[in-house]
């Protein structure tokens, strides 16, 4: 499968980094940016709905084809989809599926509280 590039958008995942300030206390925050490209769309499906109920407006489904993100590393990444790369991610890695030719990614919308912790 080869993802058709007029879909494709570019986006900028950012890794999560714990820093601490001069009193030893540990502040969250994320790391450089860096920019992939990748087919973003609404979740949609029995299955989704299933899941997510109410919250399925808040989820996203992606196609990517790259080696920046995989199983196992990159869930928990944050992703500036709908916000510049200067500020917090609005959007976080949930799930990462592979198959032979692409990876499925599922988003999930970083509710404001979750952003001030």
């Amino acid at each position: 499968m080869r993802l058709k590039e007029s879909d494709l958008v570019t986006v900028y995942i950012k890794k999560p980094e714990n820093t601490q300030d001069e009193e030893g206390y540990d502040i969250a925050g994320w790391g450089e940016p860096q920019a992939i490209r990748m087919n973003v769309q609404s979740a949609s499906g029995a299955v989704n709905a299933q899941i997510y109920g109410k919250d399925i407006k808040y989820v996203k489904t992606c196609k990517y084809q790259g080696n920046e993100l995989s199983e196992g590393h990159g869930e928990g990444f944050g992703v500036c989809l709908n916000v510049s790369e200067n500020v917090d991610p609005d959007y976080k890695i949930t799930a990462i599926q592979e198959y032979s030719t692409h990876k499925n990614i599922t988003l999930e919308r970083i509710k404001r509280d979750e952003q001030d912790d």
